[in-house]
C-alpha cells in the first residue's frame, strides 16, 4: 500500500473538497479516483 500526503493551498480549499467528498459519500481515495475519471473523460487520449 502506498500513502499519499496532500497539502492544500488554504483552509477554504480543504473545506470545499471535504464537503464535496462528504456530499458524494466518498473517501479521499474515492474523490481522487472520481477526479481521475473526469479528467480522462475530458481528454480522450488519456494524457
Amino acid at each position: 500500500m502506498v500513502a499519499v500526503r496532500i497539502e492544500f493551498d488554504d483552509e477554504e480549499q480543504y473545506e470545499r473538497l471535504k464537503e464535496l467528498k462528504k456530499h458524494r459519500g466518498l473517501t479521499w481515495k474515492g474523490l481522487l479516483l472520481e477526479g481521475e475519471k473526469r479528467v480522462l473523460e475530458e481528454t480522450p487520449d488519456g494524457t
